[in-house]
């Protein structure tokens, strides 16, 4: 049976994505939140505290490789070619504006990575209203 087929009604989303995303969670109950989901890709920042020092990092790079290119490609899709949702999108020009274009497609990409997560776990279909 197909289990990443309904993943691909996310914006950005295709084959080749749903089932990078699919093999490095390999079991959608591997976590217990799906906000976990984009840490175990590597779409977060590194931290580094040491006493009264606190500051972000760039992102860790930790986990699937493949995934992690995959997401960031639909985010850069979702940006520049206009797909999905306006207010994912004006969401993450808002970032870029702040930052510059590619933070917010890491960021954009963390979003979907745990949209996805959450959507293969209820076994829904996207939904704008969850997302942004």
């Amino acid at each position: 049976m197909v289990r990443y087929v309904f993943l691909m009604t996310a914006p950005g989303v295709g084959p080749i994505t749903a089932m990078a995303v699919t093999a490095a969670f390999d079991d959608a109950e591997r976590f217990n939140r799906s906000s976990s989901a984009g840490a175990y890709l590597g779409l977060t920042p590194r931290r580094y505290e040491s006493g009264e020092i606190s500051r972000n990092g760039r992102i860790s790079k930790s986990g699937d490789r493949f995934a992690r290119k995959c997401l960031y490609e639909a985010a850069n899709a979702i940006l520049s070619r206009k797909l999905g949702v306006p207010r994912l999108r004006e969401w993450a020009q808002a970032i870029a504006g702040r930052t510059g274009p590619r933070k917010a497609k890491v960021a954009l990409a963390r979003k979907l990575a745990v949209t996805l997560h959450a959507m293969w776990r209820t076994n829904t279909t996207f939904r704008e209203a969850a997302m942004a």
